[in-house]
């Protein structure tokens, strides 16, 4: 009996062995493919077979560099934000979490072909510059930027603080377009998340939040406690130029106003199950005072969270222009042997199910601005430390202009508060819990 067992245990072992061995080979020599893939690995290594040994310059047709470049270019395709990176540049992602560099402090967009600035960052050396929303970066110190375009512009872009850069910018403004060089000294970007907070009508506050940070929640709850102490009944959130960041920070800013546990924007990756959901959290009762936010082209990322969460919950009415359009979650896969993909992996969806990447948010009331009146408002916001217009005039050369967004919001606001709602373009529907 006993070896019987032994017989069947033996048995069950090499079966066992005999199928990892199956399994091995398999993985080994392709033998569990599809009929199409394994057609395309053959066509991929005849090219790479017939360009190692044909092209006029070997050294250039390596097995390695032909490989490395295919994959660069496919995963290229697929997006503006994926991107194929070797042992070198995967170091240097690695690297970039860790430490702290110098910058200009412009966010930047690969888009069209052309390195496109989404806005320059309030307070940085790109911002003092003049740089504007949509400027196309063509050059750094005088040599136009190559492939691959986005993490060339970084690098260069990036140094030590102090040290001079000159960008060369590509505008297009009624006049048709023009290029300029500006030179910007390098500094670490340490940014004030909350550059606004007053009342600037009666009962109506105004916060301007400039980007999206670890900081951000809590000087956003600073701010709004300071207003509310002064009488505030009605909010103008300004998102303009505000190229985003963290998504925790959006979630932070929308919590004041929503009920605890109340969703604040989902992620939905390729499969059904793919899908990853933020809710808001600590709001006790949440403020039910009307809201206008403002946004313009330069708003990105988490202020279109923010911004699609507020409208689609009608919380708040959207005024000025069609807002960016970033809206994907990108994932760092590793490769081992020190390479990595980083692959966008799954998109943002407002509450009510729009999708932001590419589409941005449309505004209930479209309200656009010129190029050359958003530099001046820019400009206006920055230095609001001058104590007469005429003085402002000898500084910059141009009188200060009215923000008709801004104008547009107080308008809305003072409606708003007469009815006791807020009006959209759907209907009218009230801002109280």
């Amino acid at each position: 009996m006993l070896k019987r067992i032994l017989q069947i245990m033996l048995l069950a072992l090499l079966l066992c062995n005999a199928a990892l061995f199956v399994q091995l080979a398999g993985d080994r020599w392709g033998l569990f493919q599809s009929k199409e893939s394994a057609a395309q690995v053959r066509r991929f290594r005849r090219v790479v077979e017939m360009v190692g040994a044909r092209y006029v310059d070997p050294a250039a047709a390596t097995p390695e560099k032909l490989t490395t470049s295919a994959l660069t270019e496919m995963v290229r395709r697929l997006d503006t934000h994926s991107e194929f990176l070797d042992r070198k540049e995967y170091a240097q992602v690695q690297s970039d979490l860790k430490s702290e560099f110098g910058g200009i402090g412009v966010q930047i967009e690969f888009r069209d072909d052309k390195v496109v600035v989404i806005a320059p960052i309030a307070g940085t050396p790109g911002e003092r510059a003049g740089i504007l929303r949509g400027d196309r970066i063509v050059k750094v110190d005088g040599r136009e930027l190559e492939a691959p375009f986005m993490r060339n512009a970084v690098d260069r872009l990036r140094g030590k603080p102090g040290t001079k850069v000159r960008v060369g910018l590509e505008r297009t403004a009624d006049a048709g377009t023009k290029e300029l060089e500006l030179e910007l000294v390098r500094e670490i970007i340490k940014v004030e998340t909350i550059r606004a907070a007053s009342m600037v009508a009666p009962g109506v506050g105004y916060i301007q939040i400039t980007q999206f940070t670890e900081r951000t929640g809590k000087e956003f709850g600073t701010a709004l406690a300071k207003l509310e102490g002064e009488g505030l009944r009605a909010l103008v959130l300004d998102l303009r130029n505000n190229p985003g960041g963290l998504l925790d920070a959006s979630v932070a800013v929308l919590s004041p106003f929503f009920r605890d546990g109340e969703l604040a924007v989902y992620t939905q990756g390729r499969g059904p199950g793919d899908r990853s959901e933020l809710r808001t959290s600590g709001a006790d009762r949440p403020r039910g005072y009307p809201i206008a936010v403002l946004v313009n082209s330069g708003s990105a990322s988490a202020a279109e969270i923010v911004t699609g969460a507020l409208r689609d919950t009608h919380r708040a009415v959207v005024i000025g222009e069609r807002t960016f359009g970033k809206g994907s979650v990108q994932s760092l896969l590793q490769l081992g042997d020190g390479e990595a993909l980083r692959l966008t992996t799954a998109r943002y969806f407002t509450p009510g199910g729009q999708v932001i990447h590419g589409k941005g948010i449309e505004p209930d009331v479209p309200l656009a601005v010129s190029a050359e009146d958003d530099r001046k408002l820019s400009i206006q916001r920055l230095r609001d430390d001058f104590a007469s217009a005429e003085e402002f005039k000898a500084r910059f050369d141009f009188e200060p202009i009215p923000d008709r967004q801004l104008e547009a919001a107080l308008d809305v606001l003072r409606g708003l508060l007469a009815m006791g709602g807020v009006e959209r373009a759907a209907g009218t529907v009230s801002t109280k819990p």
